[in-house]
This record gives structure tokens, sequence and C-alpha cells, in this order.
């Protein structure tokens, strides 16, 4: 009978008190949840490098060599196809941004140093920024939903048993799409949205052209202009390794393929942004600002 005063506590048969259930509870969701995100991370980061080791093999090996038509084609698809609607976007934020700078600058009589903000801003951040986010929702989810749809028809385990490598010819071209068409993007987002601000500017702010074009050339530098573009090129190579890699993993048929569109959209902005942010603490360290 000496017992009876801790029956209560009865165990769930792993050793774990029944009252002790509730606590630990959250603590195993979390531990699921980080466990998971570091291995799908790996997951990423393994598929990156053997597709930068393909890569290489077709760039410097003639038995390896490279589909050029397959990568002009997802260029087209996944690049040009885009355009119009990176470039409305991005035309849409510049006239946000003028109009709303002005007011408070007006108050410091300073109406004109509208050109000095939007350039850089939109050089620095925006312009690859807003073209990433596009296009994750462009040809991200498009990427992820081909390729997982691949997986649940078996044309995968198909070019495996035909001893093609679905890595070469299925996520080399995407990936070297997706870097070449956000580089480009990038900077085709800030051509647009600094003209869209100036013509805004000059037309409703009443701000004289040669009084903006000297702000924006004298505020604006080569560094600013250089480190949008390097911003794109690495968005636009984690677009396209996590679409390729969540269209890799599906299962379960259409709704996987569901899943790994709305996860890839999710994880592509999470990683743009988490990345924008490391490549802002490096070059404010560097002192390139």
């Amino acid at each position: 009978m000496a017992d009876t005063p801790n029956q209560e506590q009865k165990n769930d048969g792993g050793g774990v008190p029944v009252v002790l259930l509730p606590i630990l509870m959250p603590i195993a969701i979390v531990g699921r949840r980080a466990i998971g995100v570091f291995d799908h991370t790996g997951d990423v980061f393994y598929l990156l490098t053997d597709t930068t080791k393909w890569f290489f093999r077709g760039l410097f090996s003639r038995r390896y060599r490279l589909g050029k038509s397959a990568i002009v084609s997802q260029i087209v698809r996944v690049g040009v196809e885009s355009i119009f609607i990176v470039s409305l976007v991005s035309a849409a934020v510049g006239l946000i941004l003028a109009l709303q700078l002005s007011p408070p600058l007006d108050d410091f009589g300073q109406r004109d140093k509208v050109a000095n903000i939007i350039s850089v801003a939109v050089l620095r951040e925006l312009g690859p920024l807003i073209g990433a986010i596009v296009l994750t929702g462009f040809a991200g989810a498009s990427i992820a939903a081909e390729i997982g749809t691949m997986v649940v028809s078996e044309e995968i385990e198909a070019l495996e048993a035909s001893a093609l490598n679905p890595i070469r010819f299925l996520v080399v071209p995407r990936l070297l799409a997706s870097t070449v068409s956000m580089t480009c993007l990038g900077v085709i987002s800030s051509f647009c949205a600094i003209v869209a601000a100036m013509l805004i500017s000059i037309t409703m702010l009443g701000i004289p052209y040669e009084t903006y074009m000297d702000n924006m050339l004298t505020q604006a530098k080569q560094v600013d202009f250089w480190t949008g573009v390097a911003k794109g090129g690495v968005f636009g190579t984690l677009i396209g390794i996590i679409a390729c890699a969540n269209g890799l993993r599906v299962t379960g048929g259409a709704a996987g393929v569901g899943r790994a569109t709305t996860y890839t959209v999710v994880e592509c902005v999470v990683a743009i942004v988490v990345a924008d942010l490391v490549f802002t603490a490096i070059f404010f360290a560097l002192g390139l600002f």
C-alpha cells in the first residue's frame, strides 16, 4: 500500500509521468519542427552541391555537356515571361515611394531629396527584393509543381532507369535559368522603379528634371548598383534550388504537389529576406554604404 499516493502519477509506457506530458508537448513540437528545418536545409544544401558538381562537369567535360536548348528555354520561361509583371510591380512601388516621401520631406523643405532616397533604396534593396518576391510566385512555384508532377507520374524514375541523372537534366537548367534571370530582373526592377519615381516627381511633385538627376547621380554610387546585382544573383539561386528541392521531395500525389508549391513560396520568401539581411550586415561591416 506504500505505492498508493503515487498511483495517480501513471506512466505513459515510456517512463514519463502523465502529468508531465502537457508540459513536454510544446518542447516536443518545437524539437520536431527544428529537426525538420535542419533536415530540409541539409537536403537543399546537398542538392546545391550536387548541382554545382554537374554544372562544372558539363562546363569542362565533353562527356557531360550542358543542354543549351534546355537552359535557353528555361530562361525564356522563367525570366523573359516575367519581365512585364516585375516591371509593373516595381514601377508601382516607385510611384508609391515618391508620393509617400514627399509630405515628410516638405516639412523640412527638402522635397527634391526624394531622388536621393529612392535611388539608393531601390538600387541596394528594393529592386532585387521586389524582383525576387515576384519571381518566387511567378516561376518558383511553377518549377516546384513541374518537377513534383514528374515525381508523381514516375518520370524521374524513368530517367534514372534510362541512366539519365535527373539533377543534370532537370535541376541544372532550372537553377541556371533562375540565377541568370533574377540577376537581370533585379536590374530591370530597379530601372523601372527609378524611372517611375522620376516621372511622378517631375509631373506631380514639381521637381525639375535637372535637379532630380543631379541629386540621384550625386547620391547613388556604382557600389550601390553592384550590390544590388550580387543580391539578385543570390536570390535567383535560392529560388531555383529551393523550388527544385521541394519538387523532388513530393509525395502523396496531387496533394503533395500542392504542398510543395506552397512550401516553395513560403521558404523562398523567408530565405530571400534572411539573405538580404545577411548581405546588408556584411556590406555595413565592410563600410560599403
